[in-house]
């Protein structure tokens, strides 16, 4: 028996192939993928078939993946003869039905197929703008599903594109595609293609609603959490919670502090970060291109943690002149020789120590002290603010 020849529009080989391909190369279930597809073109027929809300099952589009059957058909409707408001696109004479459904009658709806490819020129842009806005959505989705319970973590992202006029760096990771922007790189990085960095996930999107584009996945090189993040990776004290890094501050490019405490007395905190010959601190400097690291000691006592904080300067006395929360400060006494060293250059030392211990700083040499610089503001009670 002769092969039945394919009629022109039957053959879907190459879009169910590629499609397949794409759910793959984006990690994302082909069903979901077909289903955007369907969308898109059921409503840019509607649309430029005129059809109305109350006909929105008018346009059908059946995409069968295990079968590869791709059929779209219009929902004609039967009317007798052709007269001056005869719509073709809508509306089918009988005859002509009843060569489809010989049980048709007049007023019936009847299923009439449309080859894909012989869509009209604006219903086929129309449609492949949805598409690809379908595709979009379902990649944002993805993302939010996927990374949702990785936010705040650190991953490693390979470098794939690198744009030469904004520098921004297009990443992959796990076969998606997210853009680092140049104020989340660090200052001075240069990254090359096939280039393997860590970057901090710091938002992302946990609520997917078609279509909002505010959906997200943003990571950063510059955030202070990716500090934390290394330092896990390289010191297994810190990992299994031995020694917590209770705080950090950071200026990208330049310096950073890290406040550690152990919660093991037979545990060095500065010793299991910095580790053998430097090897885990320099692990980490490496990672961010040379940034400088502070590792100081935690305290509770808040004078005693900000001496820690203003290493490597030598502090004589530390005086909280507002203990209140929303205005904690405090004035530092220093040797006149170390005046320079505590604030450090363009006030870098004082600024990472202040954002380090949550106090306004202010340092002064030990021969420029005043009676005045010993002043303080009480502590404020529940019933201070009632009287008030």
């Amino acid at each position: 028996m002769a092969r039945r020849k394919i009629a022109k529009g039957e053959d879907y080989g190459d879009f169910f192939e590629n499609l397949a391909v794409l759910a793959e190369e984006k990690g994302i279930d082909c069903e979901i993928l077909a289903d955007k597809i369907r969308y898109a073109i059921e409503k840019s027929l509607k649309t430029t078939l005129r059809f109305d809300d109350e006909e929105e099952d008018y346009v059908q589009v059946d995409i069968d993946i295990k079968n590869k059957r791709f059929d779209v058909c219009v929902l004609k409707e039967v009317i007798e003869v052709v007269d001056t408001l005869y719509e073709p696109d809508k509306e089918i004479i009988l005859e002509e039905a009843r060569k489809i459904n010989p049980q048709a009658e007049v007023g019936d709806r009847v299923r009439c197929p449309i080859d894909p490819k012989s869509f009209k020129r604006i219903a086929a842009k129309n449609a492949k703008d949805l598409i690809r806005q379908g595709f979009s959505n379902a990649e944002r989705q993805h993302l939010s599903e996927i990374w949702g319970q990785y936010e705040n973590e650190a991953i490693s992202a390979t470098v794939s594109k690198i744009d030469p006029v904004t520098k921004q760096v297009t990443l992959e990771i796990n076969n998606n595609e997210v853009t680092l922007s140049k104020e989340d790189q660090i200052p001075g990085e240069t990254f090359s293609v096939g280039q393997v960095v860590k970057v901090y996930i710091s938002g992302v999107s946990s609520n997917y609603k078609e279509g909002d584009k505010s959906q997200y996945l943003k990571v950063s090189r510059t955030d202070k959490w990716l500090i934390k993040r290394l330092f896990e990776l390289e010191c297994p004290e810190i990992y299994d919670g031995t020694v917590e890094i209770k705080a950090v501050s950071r200026a990208p490019g330049n310096r950073s502090k890290i406040a550690v405490i152990s919660n093991d007395p037979n545990v060095d905190a500065l010793g299991a970060c910095i580790g053998p010959r430097r090897s885990r601190i320099n692990a980490v400097i490496k990672e961010i291109k040379g940034e400088k690291i502070d590792v100081v000691l935690y305290n509770e006592d808040p004078e005693e943690f900000i001496k820690q904080a203003l290493k490597p300067a030598e502090t004589l006395d530390v005086i909280i002149t507002n203990p209140n929360l929303d205005r904690r400060s405090c004035k530092v006494i220093v040797p006149d020789n170390q005046l320079s060293l505590a604030i450090g250059n363009k006030g870098q030392n004082a600024w990472l120590a202040a954002k380090l211990t949550g106090f306004k700083i202010d340092i002064k040499a030990e021969s420029a002290v005043t009676p005045e610089d010993y002043e303080t503001v009480p502590l404020e009670t529940d019933d201070d603010s009632v009287s008030e």
